[in-house]
Parts: C-alpha cells; structure tokens; sequence
C-alpha cells in the first residue's frame, strides 16, 4: 500500500495534549498521544525483555503486581489496543498523559515491576480508566471500561483495587508535573524529527480490526481470551 507518512510535530502534539473532547464526540479523530505512548511503550519492553535474557529480575515484594499478567500475550499492537480504547470510550488526550504518569510513577514505587508485553494490556486499560475518573468530568462504568478491555466486570474491579493499593494511592498530578510529562512526549516528538505514521496503520486502527468472517465480535472475543488469562 503505496500510502504516505503522517508526521507528528512537537507544535501539532502540544497542541492535541491540551484538547479535551467530548465523549459523545464521534467525529474527533484520534489523539496523536496515542502513537507517541504506544511506540514509548513498545521501546520499553523491547528493553525490558533483552535485559531480561541476560539477567534474572528480583522477585516482587508484593504480590498483586503479577495482576496485569496475562498467560498469552494479545494478537493486537499496543497502539491498536490504545486506539480501540479511544474509539469506544472517547477519553480526551490528557487521560492519556496522566495514564502514562501513573505507569512512571507505579515503576518507582514497585521497583521491581517490569512493563513486558504479557502485562501491559492490562496495565493500559486500568491506568485509563482511572485516569478518566480524575481527570473528566463524566465518566463510563468499570463494567464499560471491562468489555472495551476485553475483561469481566470482575476483573476490572480487581484490577483497580490493587492498582491502587500498589500506587499507594498516590494519584494526585498537579499542572507542573503534567508539564513536565507533556515536554517529555513532545522530546520524544522533536529527536526523531517527528513521528511518522502509516496511514494504513491508523486505518487499519480505527477499522476495526477485523478477522475473516467474524468483524469486531471475533475480535473482541480473541481479546477476552487472552486479556481474561491471568497467572495471578
């Protein structure tokens, strides 16, 4: 598919970092924050999982961060499992940053917590979801936030639970430490000259995803499969 780039500048992401849209906003597209965390998130575990050959973790100390584990790990990229999120829940672009503050900060306090590609679907949907209750207004139920992830309302609540017993119920972001968050996303921008996007990507994203004869009810029951599979 012969279709051109997409660049993402600092300027252009500055600007969707500080746009709030409304949920019921089904025209606005989609945050470019979304690219820039799946791709940091990505770097991040490819990081984690070549340490990890070459040595052994200590083990964690509390026992409910093996909670965002799943047995096997989705066949869906990060970035198409933050678009999915953003297309059924319609959460405004600073949702995303205080989610990725809230991932920072919960690797600071657990120390011994690794992001890796088996816990980080689980870890999204939960630090989203909370993060939409502190930062918006008006907000959709566990029970919602559970079928978009692929989970039962069950596990959504437990998710949350322990997140924040983990977090020490740390959740407070005050406007310098957003900022601070913010210019790191827009470096992250500015050293590679920009983000490049494939087209065919965002579409293939905000598709749908969708298997042969089966659309977006296969798709959420693969996701369910595999979410729902926890080792803890």
């Amino acid at each position: 598919m012969g279709s051109s780039p997409i660049p993402i500048s600092p300027r252009k992401l500055r600007s969707d970092l500080y746009t709030f849209s409304s949920q019921e906003d089904s025209t606005s597209s989609t945050p470019l924050v979304i690219s820039v965390l799946a791709s940091l998130l990505e770097r991040t575990i490819a990081r984690n999982e070549r340490i990890s050959g070459k040595c052994r973790w200590a083990l964690p100390k509390d026992a409910r961060i093996h909670v965002f584990e799943c047995c096997q790990v989705p066949n869906m990229t990060i970035q198409s499992f933050l678009e999915r999120i953003f297309r059924y829940t319609r959460v405004a672009s600073p949702v995303y940053v205080v989610a990725y503050v809230y991932i920072d900060r919960l690797c600071q306090i657990q120390p011994e917590f690794r992001i890796t590609s088996s816990n980080v679907y689980r870890l999204l949907i939960t630090t989203i979801m909370v993060a939409s209750k502190f930062v918006e207004d008006m907000n959709y139920r566990n029970s919602y936030f559970a079928k978009v992830g692929g989970l039962t309302t069950k596990e959504m609540n437990k998710l949350e639970v322990d997140f924040l017993f983990l977090m020490g119920f740390r959740l407070h972001v005050n406007v310098s430490v957003f900022e601070s968050y913010c210019c790191h996303l827009e470096r992250e921008v500015s050293i590679g000259g920009g983000y490049q996007i494939e087209r065919t990507l965002r579409s293939m994203c905000s598709g749908d995803i969708k298997s042969e004869g089966g659309g977006e009810e296969n798709d959420l029951n693969q996701l369910a499969r595999v979410i729902r599979c926890s080792s803890y």
